[in-house]
Order: structure tokens, then sequence, then C-alpha cells
């Protein structure tokens, strides 16, 4: 049933798809985190037009599939605006903006899951809302929603596979790209499969430890 030794060569080549991938991921993870945490403070704040926008730009990433949002970035951008976009900022940029829409509602609920009474005391005691974010409530938001944003960073990791469709050399891409070239598709999409499980295997086990030494920082 299975015939690996057409396809054993070419497994290196599969491999140098994970730099491409860990490239997208952290890239589009960094974006999403930046985004997501102006959107949150955005929709817990006092300002009407900045909440609105924040909700409207939330429903918009997320009641739209994250495919035809990279298609729209790589192929109907550069056609309004006459310029040209590689597939890697292209899915980068896509998937930054799609997570930041996931992110902020995870960094919202964080900053609502902090005791009030924090907040009530930082603002009787007169420190800025800026500083009283940065130093008080943010940081203990983090603490509370690491779980949840380290499964938006694995989900993001088996996302990305669907950058295949812009043509971007990932994991997945050089699997088709060896399946085609040996006519052999099943095990090239195993080892692919087997490469991304590796992935989110490592990635879990990161987060559970980062998880474990922020609880006995406290």
């Amino acid at each position: 049933m299975f015939n690996f030794d057409a396809v054993v060569p070419s497994i290196p080549y599969i491999f140098e798809g994970i730099g491409i991938t860990l490239q997208i991921v952290i890239g589009a993870t960094i974006l999403g985190l930046v985004l997501g945490v102006l959107l949150a403070l955005c929709k817990i704040g006092n300002v009407a037009p900045l909440r609105w926008f924040a909700s409207f730009y939330t429903s918009i990433f997320r009641g739209t599939p994250l495919v035809l949002q990279l298609m729209l970035i790589y192929y109907a951008v550069p056609q309004v605006l006459d310029i040209k976009i590689d597939p890697i900022p292209a899915a980068i940029i896509a998937f930054g903006l799609n997570s930041g829409a996931y992110i902020s509602e995870i960094i919202r609920a964080g900053i609502n899951a902090v005791d009030k009474g924090q907040m009530e005391a930082a603002k009787a005691l007169g420190i800025p809302y800026s500083k009283m974010m940065k130093d008080i409530i943010l940081p203990q938001a983090m603490k509370n929603i690491l779980p949840s944003l380290m499964n938006e960073f694995i989900t993001l990791n088996k996302e990305s596979a669907i950058v295949t469709v812009i043509g971007a050399m990932d994991i997945m891409r050089r699997a088709y790209v060896v399946g085609g070239s040996t006519f052999t598709y099943l095990e090239p999409l195993l080892i692919a499969g087997l490469i991304y499980y590796v992935m989110t295997l490592i990635l879990s086990f990161l987060g559970r430890t980062l998880e474990k030494r922020m609880k006995r920082s406290d």
C-alpha cells in the first residue's frame, strides 16, 4: 500500500518548508498580537467610534474565510494598488490581520476577568490609564489568557498550510510538488502531516512549560 522509495530522496526538500512555515507563523503571530492588544483596548475604551471600528473589524475577519482574506491580499490588493506582493509577506499580513481579530477577543475577555477592584484602586491613586493598563491590568490578563493564546498560535501553525494556494513554498506546497514529480501523493502528504503534528506537539509542550513558569512567578 505504501511506497516511500520514490519519496525518501525528497524528504529534505519537504523539510526545508519548515523554515517558510515558521517565518509566516511567527510574523503573523507578532502582527496579530500587537493588533489584538490595540483592538481589545479599543473595545473596552470609552471612545465610541473606536469601539464600533474594533467590533466591525472583528466581525469582518471572523465572519469570512481565511483563504478568501489571503487571496484578496495576494491577488486583489496588487490589482487595485498596482503593486506586487510576494507570497510570504502576503501570508503574514493576511494571517496577522485575521489572528488579530481572534486575539482581541481573547485579550478583551482576559482584561474583563481581572478583578475590578484593582482598576478602581489604580484610578483612586491617580495612576494614568495607559500606565495602569501596561503595568497592572495587561500583565495579569496575559497570565490568564496564555493557554488561549497558545491555542491560537497552534491553530495558526496548522492553518498556515493554506498558503499553498498562493504558491508559498511551505511544507504543504513542497509535499504537493514532490507528489507531482513522483506521481505519488499519499506518502509525501503523510510526511507533511507528520511534520505538522510534531510541530504542534513541540508548541504545546512549550506552551505548557511557559504557563508553569508564569504560575510559579505569581
